[in-house]
């Protein structure tokens, strides 16, 4: 009996190793055609440095291996962004049967807008921020200190900032995503707005060089993408967890998913 409970588990796992073995070999097919590729990728990522560089200034490498390790780099970050189809496919037909139809129903569109959201948000840091925040650092520079950024630190540095970019664009996802499990409300989000704009600031300043223009630079955005969160809330919101008229609460309580329910009323008809 104690076996047989165990095969479902042993199953699950053998079904996500198939998977994440699919999503490895997609990154790595990516990955060897982006690496053909992999002089004009870097150009691109580091065009907005170059613009900014002062005239006869370039990018260099310090060590013998250190291109060839960063053009590495640079093709696998463009082979997991070639292979993102196929790994959100994966995990949503991972997950999928194991939800209910209103989980499926909000899931799909869910994932499809994280990707967008994460996409602008990378191109938004590329864009409108790389320039002024790079022109600040090299401001530094003077008749007796001379900048020479090297690729490995500089593909380190602009692959944390879009990735903290496009984090920070998914902002609207989260909320919406409380509100539908019902943890947080539109009258507390309004309420506590104050506060998110206080912090969108401190985060920027973090994020961003310590100057004034890029600090707005993050933070208007983020206000934004507050006031989104807001409207996805009061569109896909619930109650909050544990309200007696919960009409969505049982989802959580183990019921069966809403087919199976379905079938066993008609049934019973």
């Amino acid at each position: 009996m104690q076996e047989e409970d165990k095969l479902p588990f042993t199953d699950h796992l053998e079904e996500l190793r198939t998977r994440l073995i699919r999503c490895f070999i997609a990154i790595a097919i990516g990955a060897a055609a982006a690496y053909g590729f992999k002089e004009v990728i870097f150009t691109i990522l580091t065009q907005p440095l170059i613009d900014v560089l002062p005239k006869g200034d370039a990018i260099i490498f310090t060590g013998l291996p250190e291109a060839f390790f960063t053009y590495l780099k640079v093709s696998l970050l463009a082979g997991l962004l070639l292979a993102s189809p196929v790994i959100i496919f994966e995990i949503w037909m991972f997950i999928a049967p194991g939800l209910y139809k209103r989980e499926k129903r909000m899931m799909a569109p869910a994932i499809l807008l994280s990707v967008v959201f994460f996409t602008g948000g990378a191109v938004f840091g590329y864009f409108f921020v790389f320039p002024f925040g790079f022109k600040f650092f090299l401001g530094f520079a003077s008749e007796s200190l001379r900048a020479l950024p090297t690729m490995r630190e500089y593909i380190s540095f602009a692959s944390k900032l879009l990735m903290a970019f496009g984090l920070a664009f998914e902002l609207p996802i989260f909320i919406t995503i409380l509100a539908a499990m019902g943890l947080v409300t539109p009258a507390f989000l309004r309420k506590n707005r104050k506060f998110a704009v206080v912090f969108f600031f401190i985060f920027g300043a973090i994020l961003t060089p310590p100057d004034v223009v890029t600090q707005i630079l993050l933070a208007t955005p983020m206000i934004l993408l507050y006031e989104l969160g807001i409207f996805g809330a009061m569109t896909f919101g619930r109650r909050p967890l544990g309200s007696s008229d919960d009409e969505e609460g049982d989802d959580d309580t183990g019921e069966e998913p809403d087919d199976e329910v379905a079938t066993k009323k008609d049934a019973e008809g």
